[in-house]
């Protein structure tokens, strides 16, 4: 038996080696000469962040103020360095000019125990390139236009809901929009006319729930993914996610099947991945267009689909009812479009709607759906233009979008809603390099023109029959979450909305 010495001895041993490990790396920035905040042993820069009292959005908001000087600055995430960029120029090179350095983002695709992880969100390079390129025609001006009917047919749903709800009714909108988005998402992607605004277990929408549903389990399960992904394949036993799986799976593949038996087509997301899946070829050799991978692309498009474009019309509502002058401006917009129109908006109304377009924007800019940017090096070695700054390959980006979105060099008064700022002649400062809530460059949201033709449309449908303002249970700010990469509004967004008498 070893005596208390032996014990004191090895215990002691034991936490030596455990803090060496951990904290191994922290002289990394220091090195390079990259200013950033302290790490702690086991947390690194994300304590506060771990224990649930801050959001990585959030906090990257503050140390961007304290490193507003600095082009860059070094955080580490428990043990892991990671580069935070601020300088537009040096965002513009990593983005645009040098994609091919940093074609990739800092995720991995986990596909033993989430097979709905080989989406084009999350796919490396090589096998992301053939695909994208693929699939980009699913958004083009002519397919959209096509799929611009099915987008209407839900905003008369949504009107037809709004006008069978009490007047002055005190309303959760970020549900109600989530319903919509829904509707649309699988109108357009899977043909299916699923009415989640009518019927409260839509099926659907509780998945469209399950996936971005918070809590301490899925916070631990994020962090082992991120951190860890060899290891958290190998616990896939730990983690089920076959409800999510064979949901989408079959919803895929049972699509397809009947469309094939009764040649049926229909110029939507389906019917692209169907095309690429009879011409394999196209894809090359890296890429094979399985039921898995195909149900993935399926499960991007309606996840990031309808939760952005609910959080934005969200967002859009929300602010308007706090503004009602701005509001009034908006719906006399939509009332000159429809007007013009003898009732009806048309495809080429959408763009016509400068100031929508603004309001839009400008909310994308406060209250981004999505907290950052992630991408990894994939040279030996990089420089930074004009800087002293080289990194090393696979060195882990991120790009702060809170932090630009809310620097009060680039947009003064930046928690001030001011659609103004992006009218044509007031937007000469704002760029692909300070501007970016759908992402820039190759790698940007090829869902981006779709998600904004729903929004407004939408929108458009809400405002011109009904008005929103606050009211007893609306929050200002009210507090957020986050999920992954997105955030979300921690207990709902809560307006009232009545008839135009």
């Amino acid at each position: 038996m070893p005596g208390i010495f032996e014990i004191i001895c090895i215990v002691t041993s034991l936490v030596v080696i455990f803090h060496y490990y951990m904290s191994r790396t922290f002289n990394f920035w220091k090195n390079l000469g990259v200013e950033g905040p302290r790490p702690l042993p086991l947390f690194g820069n994300v304590i506060d962040i771990m224990l649930r009292k801050k959001i990585m959005a959030e906090y990257l908001i503050e140390l961007c103020k304290t490193y507003e000087d600095k082009p860059y600055f070094g955080i580490y995430i428990r043990s892991t360095p990671i580069l935070v960029l601020k300088d537009p120029q040096l965002i513009k090179s990593v983005l645009i000019k040098d994609f091919s350095c940093f074609p990739q983002r800092n995720l991995s695709v986990t596909e033993k125990v989430e097979p709905l992880s080989q989406h084009l969100f999350h796919l490396e390079a090589d096998k992301w390139k053939p695909l994208r390129n693929k699939l980009t025609p699913a958004f083009s001006s002519g397919k959209l236009k096509e799929m611009f009917p099915l987008v209407k047919e839900c905003a008369k749903h949504l009107e037809q809901y709004l006008d069978n709800m009490p007047d002055n009714n005190i309303v959760e909108i970020y549900e109600l929009m989530g319903r919509f988005t829904t509707d649309v998402i699988g109108n357009c992607a899977f043909g299916i006319e699923m009415n989640a605004l009518a019927d409260d277990n839509s099926e659907f929408r509780r998945m469209g729930r399950e996936m971005f549903r918070s809590g301490l389990k899925r916070d631990l399960r994020e962090g082992l993914r991120t951190s860890f992904p060899k290891l958290y394949n190998q616990l896939s036993f730990l983690f089920d996610y076959s409800h999510l799986t064979k949901f989408f799976l079959n919803i895929v593949k049972e699509t397809m099947e009947y469309r094939k038996k009764h040649q049926y087509i229909r110029h939507d997301f389906i019917n692209i991945l169907m095309e690429l899946r009879e011409q394999p070829h196209k894809l090359g050799e890296e890429v094979e267009l399985t039921d898995s991978l195909c149900a993935a692309q399926a499960y991007l498009f309606f996840g990031a689909g309808f939760e952005s474009s609910a959080w934005t019309m969200s967002n859009v509502l929300y602010e308007l009812a706090q503004n009602k002058d701005i509001q009034d401006r908006v719906r006399q917009e939509i009332d000159e479009v429809f007007e013009e129109n003898e009732g009806t908006i048309l495809y080429e109304s959408v763009n016509k709607m400068k100031y929508l377009h603004a309001v839009f924007q400008e909310t994308l800019r406060k209250h981004s759906p999505v907290w950052g940017l992630f991408r990894k090096c994939v040279v030996p070695s990089y420089t930074f233009p004009d800087t002293d700054l080289t990194i090393p390959k696979n060195q882990k980006i991120v790009i702060p979008i809170y932090g630009m979105h809310h620097n009060p060099n680039i947009y003064p008064k930046p928690l001030v809603f001011d659609p103004e700022r992006f009218l044509d002649e007031n937007n000469s400062a704002i760029n692909d390099s300070t501007y970016f809530p759908f992402g820039r460059g190759p790698r940007s949201c090829i869902g981006e023109r779709f998600a904004m033709i729903q929004s407004k449309v939408g929108l458009a449908s809400f405002l011109r029959n009904h008005q929103v303002d606050v009211c007893d249970k609306t929050e200002i700010p009210y507090p957020i979450r986050q999920s992954a990469f997105l955030v979300h509004p921690k207990r709902g967004i809560y307006i009232k909305v009545s008839k135009i008498k």
